[in-house]
């Protein structure tokens, strides 16, 4: 198998898990975040939904800022079909740049850096392995607040309370 298909394999399984956790945003909770040093609601989402187009960029561009100096974050509000259309957008365009590359291409290096430092390199797959990750990581934080605020929490890799599909 090549590593473009494992990847689109991944991306399409992670877009329904990702789905159904957006699918239960606390609509008006925008700013809420469980301690004063976490992530504020809307803003995880709002990344969660975006995280697909980090493989698009990986693939497309030999690096990305994450942290450009004079970066400010503009708080917005979020509505469920917003973040669902987000994600649509952003798995559309990793779909896209996958279908387009090769496993040789993405054997070559790619550079993450924070306010214009690298902070990471590796090769492209590993960076879009390392994005799926960062996906599942922030999911399952998504899914801690869901359960604070009251939330349904879906069943992602199986079973939850809330909802008893094994996936």
């Amino acid at each position: 198998m090549k590593i473009t298909e494992m990847f689109l394999g991944e991306l399409a399984s992670e877009f329904e898990r990702t789905k159904r956790a957006l699918e239960q945003y606390p609509e008006g909770q925008d700013e809420w975040k469980p301690h004063e040093k976490s992530m504020p609601l809307g803003y995880l989402a709002s990344l969660i939904a975006i995280i697909p187009s980090w493989v698009a960029m990986i693939v497309t561009q030999d690096e990305f800022d994450v942290a450009p100096v004079g970066l400010k974050h503009e708080a917005a509000t979020r509505t469920r079909v917003g973040l669902l259309q987000m994600m649509e957008k952003a798995s559309s365009d990793a779909r896209t740049a996958l279908d387009g590359t090769t496993d040789e291409f993405l054997d070559t290096p790619w550079r993450m850096l924070a306010g214009g430092a690298v902070v990471m390199k590796a090769a492209r797959h590993v960076m879009i392995r390392d994005a799926f990750n960062h996906l599942a990581h922030h999911r399952g934080q998504l899914t801690v607040y869901l359960r604070l605020l009251g939330a349904t929490v879906p069943a992602l890799y199986g079973p939850s309370a809330d909802d008893k599909r094994f996936l």
